[in-house]
């Protein structure tokens, strides 16, 4: 997202007589004059449910607008599981006859502890079918306790835990509604009268010219800090890709581009974009090509799934931003994180990605650090890899964070580690001598004897060292402005939000500069038909 602030979104409400069922509410922080956000106090943050935070007034204001449906469900990641409980408590406070059921991420990774809120039924699996058989037997007045994929919580406190209902097959996923977007969803702030429909304004702010997407749902990994090892738990078959057809996911955007036409790029949010077969890859970029024609971004690549063949085909697509997890230089690490792809393949994945530089915005690689389990060789191994990678690059770097109720947590208890002491935000770095080198690495590739100078300084996470918090704000300071300065270049404004890019898309500036400026891979039709021959040759193989 565009901003540091998130909202808590409340789905599936019965609404007072206006709203539908289905309509998505966002309960937001407090909205100034001005319109930007309120930015969360992370002074005080120790663990990772408890990282979104609404004044107590507010969550009684937002309460008592909630109290005047039948229903409410709640949706919400395990970082604002706590915000979550939270309004679910004071709802239930001002009227027990609100029915109140509980879904998103983390009732699906950490059950038992959503279930003890005082919520009527947790949502424990995919909710989209699950939640319209419910809906069937709510509103005919029958028995909804045997419904899969949900946990019911009777007036005496005790639970019913049903099973999972199958996955939704892509033929299910192609029956959805395309996602609310905008006039349909609602948003609460402090300083507006209860909810009110989202506008422009908010999307602006938060999105910048971006749309948010996701085509393909699964993860072929089962990486430790991964809330996805839950789900596959619960079902192997997570591990598989499911999305819909090109089509479905090609008329969501051109909605979207109908309602809001401002919009110059999609953001695609899959675990594994990458994993999807070429012959699909194809067809999605001949359609998108003909039908959109705008530059997309994806954010789930991993290293083991980049082909040379797959690039070329979704960059003549579009894709001019690929963001790519890579997690730690450390064989021994990686196999901590039990990610199977070896070193050589992560290299040879980013060489990929650098022969198409002059057509992207540079790729974002994913580093996780202040990892406790790591020694001093892991960082300085992080580190060399980080200097020998092809460039141009940049990274999204992670300081380690748990997800409780995630193999990661049990891995962490076994080891004797404190997990108060790694379970801050995720972007709030130790200002140690590695991070200071990993950044000035970001910002330039120096001389190499410059770089073994630094290299007996670096130290492990848990050992004694100086700590550098000013030197690391100001190497900070460049990469941010190196940051800016690549997606301006390209007239990407998903990253840069507000109303800056909308003027200059309104008064014709963007699309004269992404003319002037913005390279385009163009590919003879002969070209195409190749890569598509070989696609279909390579599926029938396998």
């Amino acid at each position: 997202m565009g901003t540091a602030s998130p909202n808590l979104t409340v789905d599936n409400v019965v609404t007072p007589a206006q709203w539908r069922v289905g309509d998505t509410v966002n309960v937001s922080y407090r909205v100034n004059n001005t319109g930007s956000r309120k930015a969360p106090d992370l002074s005080d943050i120790g663990v990772l449910r408890s990282a979104g935070s609404l004044e107590p007034e507010d969550i009684d204001l937002a309460a008592r607008d909630l109290i005047k449906s039948d229903l409410v469900g709640f949706s919400s990641m395990t970082g604002y599981s706590d915000l979550t409980r939270k309004l679910i408590t004071r709802v239930k406070e001002l009227d027990p006859s609100t029915y109140v059921i509980w879904g998103g991420i983390h009732p699906i990774i950490h059950t038992e502890d959503a279930a003890q809120a005082p919520v009527d039924a947790i949502c424990t699996g995919e909710g989209e079918l699950a939640f319209a058989e419910w809906l069937e037997h709510y509103k005919n007045g029958t028995d909804f306790t045997n419904t899969q994929n949900f946990w019911f919580k009777d007036k005496q406190g005790n639970i019913k835990r049903n099973g999972f209902r199958p996955l939704m097959s892509a033929k299910e996923l192609e029956t959805l509604p395309y996602p609310k977007y905008a006039g349909e969803e609602w948003l609460y702030s402090h300083d507006s009268e209860g909810f009110r429909k989202i506008t422009r304004s908010h999307y602006l702010h938060n999105d910048g010219l971006a749309y948010q997407a996701i085509w393909s749902i699964g993860c072929p990994l089962h990486c430790t800090f991964c809330g996805n090892t839950v789900f596959i738990a619960n079902d192997p078959k997570y591990k598989r890709i499911r999305h819909t057809s090109a089509a479905y996911i090609v008329g969501e955007v051109q909605r979207a581009r109908e309602i809001h036409p401002h919009l110059n790029t999609v953001l695609f949010h899959d675990d594994s974009f990458m994993a999807i077969p070429l012959t699909e890859l194809t067809d999605f970029a001949t359609l998108w090509r003909e039908k959109v024609n705008l530059p997309f971004c994806v954010y789930g690549v991993i290293p083991s799934y980049v082909q040379r063949d797959k690039l070329e085909v979704l960059t003549w697509a579009g894709m001019n931003r690929i963001r790519m997890g890579i997690q730690s230089g450390s064989e021994r690490i990686l196999k901590f994180y039990r990610r199977p792809t070896p070193l050589p393949r992560v290299e040879s994945a980013a060489a990929d990605l650098a022969h198409f530089s002059k057509y992207h915005i540079n790729p974002a690689f994913d580093i996780i650090v202040d990892n406790p389990i790591e020694t001093r060789q892991d960082v300085v191994d992080t580190l060399e890899l980080i200097y020998r990678l092809p460039r141009p690059f940049t990274c999204n770097v992670f300081s380690l964070r748990v997800i409780p109720n995630s193999v990661l947590e049990k891995q962490m208890q076994e080891a004797g580690i404190d997990l108060e002491q790694i379970n801050a935000n995720f972007n709030s770095l130790r200002p140690t001598l590695a991070n200071v080198v990993l950044y000035m690495l970001l910002v330039w590739k120096m001389p190499r004897k410059w770089f073994e100078k630094f290299l007996p300084h670096v130290r492990a996470y848990s050992d004694p060292q100086t700590m550098h918090p000013i030197l690391l704000t100001l190497v900070r300071i460049p990469w941010l402005l190196k940051q800016a300065f690549r997606h301006l270049r390209f007239g990407e404004f998903s990253v840069i939000t507000g109303y800056s890019g909308f003027i200059l898309w309104k008064i014709g500036l963007l699309g004269l500069w992404k003319k002037l400026f913005a390279r385009k891979l163009e590919l003879p039709r002969e070209r195409v038909e190749a890569l598509t021959m070989n696609a279909a040759a390579a599926d029938a193989t396998s």
